[in-house]
């Protein structure tokens, strides 16, 4: 499938956030986490489009979690990674990695 060869940024952190999570990822998670680790502050709206998307491409799959009392017997949607996603992600972050090596006006601030 053509779409699936290139990711965007931000669909580089969602997937690195569902990784990250393991098969507990869930939509105000994976937010929490971009948030956290990239200081961005996507919306709800854009995160779910963005997780329909990837979805859609079968880089990511969902499943419904258990109903819980905390979120008044909702349950929430679960995602994990697709072996397909996780080879596009690691094939992209080589990409960047490749582009700004030896960059020496670019500071990392490490």
């Amino acid at each position: 499938m053509e779409s699936n060869k290139n990711l965007g940024e931000f669909e580089m952190l969602v997937l690195a956030a569902i990784l990250r999570q393991g098969g507990d990822a869930y939509g105000v998670s994976i937010k929490q986490d971009i948030e956290a680790r990239a200081d961005r502050s996507p919306s709800l709206g854009a995160l779910y489009a963005t997780l329909a998307r990837l979805e859609k491409k079968q880089l990511v799959r969902s499943t419904m979690g258990e109903a819980t009392k905390e979120r008044g017997g909702r349950a929430k949607r679960l995602y994990t990674i697709e072996p397909l996603g996780q080879r596009l992600l690691e094939q992209s972050i080589l990409a960047l990695r490749n582009m700004t090596d030896g960059l020496v006006s670019w500071r990392f601030g490490v």
